[in-house]
């Protein structure tokens, strides 16, 4: 019973290196073929958007968007922040009602 507790013991560790090992190789390879993919000094593509920053709500859904991705529209000297294009188009829409 307990040979086969030990077995199963090692075989996790062993699959569990192999993993790692095999994790590491395809890296290395991966900035082989793809130099353009690492970034110096930490800094992001221009295409990126961040993923942390202020939040802010959605008037027309209530959907909390980061303010660094949502689209803003000013009406009567107050910024808006949307979610999309379509809840932006409903909330100017209501207005002009």
């Amino acid at each position: 019973m307990f040979r086969v507790i030990f077995w199963l013991l090692g075989l996790v560790v062993i699959i569990s290196l192999l993993r790692g090992v095999i994790g590491i190789i395809f890296r290395g390879l991966g900035e082989l073929v793809n130099p353009q993919s690492n970034q110096p000094g930490g800094q992001r593509p221009q295409n990126q958007v961040p993923l942390s920053g202020e939040l802010k709500k959605d008037p027309t859904c209530g959907t909390y968007i980061a303010a660094a991705s949502s689209i803003h529209e000013t009406l009567g000297g107050e910024t808006f922040y949307f979610c999309s294009k379509q809840c932006r188009d409903k909330y100017v829409a209501s207005l002009a009602r």
